[in-house]
């Protein structure tokens, strides 16, 4: 996607194939809860917006920024050049009791001069607010800073204005919610191996490994219980989007665990001049499912 310069038109994708270049759908239109000019908090709708049986791989907000005035621009005199404002954006969980706790999503620098449509990746966001399914909507915030410490850069920060910043702006431009999701049918790993299936087309599975301690010269003389173990391990591998999303920093989706249990395990452990038996968990042990990631972002 591309920043327009010369108008408040985004270039919009929400698909289950993430994304498909140059192809505009749908979008969610974001409203303005608060806005004053160094912070303004977005409320988006999400009800019904995911599609089912699909996977969100990438969110992106995009906020239309305006031209400054250049009458209102603070006085330079003797003052050190300032060329960016920091643009923030915090994901809003709106808690049980009422509160409200922020965290921090993206932060880059804007051109205080340009305008046009500006992109930040809320993915994180879009995914915190999946496993809390008791908000139907989704609260951001922006904030808006000076790239550096002093009274000039903060005054210089306060000129970049969004269209959405003033509730009496009419223009287009509104905050969008970009969406690219993956369709699990076609993208998802297939659970167990069956043999014959993992032969023929190698998707991402979950295949029997069994790890025999007796067997093992670091393990056998101080593992009592169990001798071995299933643990389980993630072979195969995963259908690419057919737009790799790199360019947007992310890599290719490599199959590997996305679930795994911990083995409970008796065990030697030597203190002195004397040896103990003792029992503990040992997390992580045991695979319990396997998944198409793509930088910590599962399709399962």
């Amino acid at each position: 996607m591309t920043e327009s310069q010369t108008g408040p038109t985004p270039e919009v994708y929400s698909s289950t194939e993430a994304p498909e270049a140059n192809h505009p759908t749908s979008n969610i239109s974001g409203e303005v809860l608060y806005s004053d000019s160094s912070c303004q908090k977005l409320y988006f709708d999400m009800e019904g917006r995911i599609p089912e049986n699909s996977e969100v791989t990438m969110a992106e907000l995009k906020l239309f920024k305006k031209p400054p005035h250049r009458l209102s621009l603070p006085d330079r005199r003797h003052q050190r050049l300032v060329n960016n404002a920091r643009v923030s954006i915090y994901w809003v969980e709106v808690l049980g009791d009422g509160a409200n706790k922020t965290s921090l999503i993206d932060s880059r620098l804007v051109p205080i001069m340009e305008s046009g449509w500006k992109s930040f990746d809320v993915t994180q966001a879009v995914h915190s607010w999946l496993k809390n399914t008791h908000q139907s909507a989704l609260h951001l915030e922006v904030r808006i800073e000076g790239e550096r410490h002093g009274s000039y850069a903060s005054d210089m920060a306060k000129s970049v204005r969004f269209t959405s910043q003033d509730p009496l702006d009419k223009t287009l431009g509104k905050p969008e919610l970009v969406l690219y999701t993956l369709n699990l049918e076609t993208h998802s790993a297939r659970g167990d191996c069956e043999e014959k299936a993992a032969q023929q087309d190698n998707i991402c599975c979950r295949q029997e490994y069994f790890i025999n301690f007796r067997e093992l010269t670091w393990t056998q003389y101080w593992i009592i219980e169990p001798a071995g173990y299933q643990a389980f391990r993630c072979v195969g591998s995963c259908k690419q989007p057919k737009n790799s999303l790199r360019h947007y920093g992310y890599g290719e989706r490599t199959c590997t665990a996305v679930e795994s249990a911990p083995l409970p395990m008796m065990y030697l452990v030597k203190k002195g001049d004397y040896t103990e038996i003792e029992v503990a968990e040992f997390p992580n042990m045991i695979v319990e499912k396997c998944g198409c990631t793509m930088d910590n972002i599962s399709v399962v």
